[in-house]
């Protein structure tokens, strides 16, 4: 929820600058760092009025420009109705040592969308190194999946998408199917558009009922809590 924005008294920003001895710019760092409390309680908007509060900047502030996040984040199949991640869905298990902020939660873009109907690893990103890295058509990033059929995976169908598979790939696309149970499947895929698993399926003769992303690369779901966000640590890469 915005924080509310009074008319009346100085902008804090003004005020730490005065408290600290620096810029307005070194002001406005702190406070969206996190590190500025008015009347005990954290303030992140540099906007915001004060007038006879008390305004305290923490000790071990550092002064330092916003670092860009990466999220990952757990989605279900009917996560376009669901609340975008929030502090309050952080996983326990994240063990990224970042501290959540308020503008962690702003201009986020999504890398590599899930197709309709699917759910899983959904990454999140305000890094454009991020974005670039991962949606560069020179040189695509695997995704893992894992697809349950209606029907029983039997030997004609593994042969009729193996035959989709060499017909994807000489569109350029690499793609490797795999059986894992009489009605799961386990895709691996570097340059399947949208929308493509679930017709190859179909093509095949097997409905899906549920399509999960399990890893982007070299990062894995790996156990994330539908509905959980973790921060992509900073020294992880695709």
């Amino acid at each position: 929820m915005a924080e509310p924005v009074p008319t009346e008294g100085e902008r804090l920003s003004k005020r730490v600058a005065a408290l600290r001895g620096c810029s307005r710019r070194e002001a406005e760092w702190l406070i969206e760092g996190g590190w500025v409390r008015v009347d005990g309680e954290i303030v992140e908007a540099p906007q915001t009025r004060v007038g006879a509060q008390t305004v305290e900047v923490d000790r071990d502030a550092r002064v330092e420009p916003p670092v860009p996040v990466t999220l990952l984040w757990c989605a279900s199949a009917d996560d376009a109705r669901a609340p975008a991640p929030s502090p309050e869905t952080r996983s326990v298990d994240d063990r990224s040592g970042i501290r959540p902020l308020r503008r962690h939660f702003t201009q986020l873009h999504e890398v590599l969308p899930l197709e309709p109907g699917a759910g899983g690893l959904v990454v999140l990103t305000q890094d454009d190194r991020v974005l670039r890295r991962v949606t560069d058509p020179r040189t695509p990033v695997e995704q893992e999946y894992v697809v349950e059929v209606q029907d029983v995976v039997d030997d004609d169908a593994l042969d009729r998408l193996a035959r989709a598979a060499q017909a994807e790939a000489r569109g350029g696309v690499q793609l490797r199917v795999s059986r894992q149970s009489e009605r799961r499947l386990r895709l691996a895929h570097k340059g399947l558009g949208p929308g493509r698993i679930t017709a190859l399926c179909l093509g095949a003769g097997l409905a899906p009922v549920l399509i999960r992303r399990l890893r982007i690369g070299r990062v894995p779901l790996a156990g994330l809590p539908p509905g959980q966000w973790r921060y992509l640590p900073a020294h992880h890469r695709f």
